[in-house]
C-alpha cells in the first residue's frame, strides 16, 4: 500500500531530480522512497543517501596538482 506525501522543494531541484530520474529510468517518488527506507534502516545517523552510494568509485581520485592544472587551464 502507498500513501501522497507532500513535500516543498525549491523548484531548480525538482526540475534536476526529474531529470535524474528519467535517466536512472526511475521516478522521483522512488527515489524519495529508496532514500527515505534507507535513512530509518541505516544504524547510523549519517548514511550515505541511495545516488551517493551507487556513485561510489565512479570517479578517479585526482591529486591536488591534477587539479590545481585544471583551475589553471580553465582560468588562467
Amino acid at each position: 500500500m502507498t500513501a501522497k506525501l507532500t513535500l516543498t522543494v525549491d523548484p531548480r531541484i525538482i526540475a534536476a531530480a526529474k531529470l535524474y530520474a528519467a535517466e536512472a529510468g526511475t521516478s522521483v517518488s522512488q527515489l524519495v522512497e529508496e532514500y527515505l527506507a534507507a535513512i530509518v534502516a541505516a544504524p547510523s545517523p549519517n548514511p550515505a543517501p541511495p545516488v551517493l552510494a551507487r556513485m561510489r568509485g565512479a570517479m578517479r581520485r585526482v591529486d591536488r596538482d591534477d587539479h590545481h592544472r585544471h583551475l589553471v587551464e580553465k582560468y588562467g
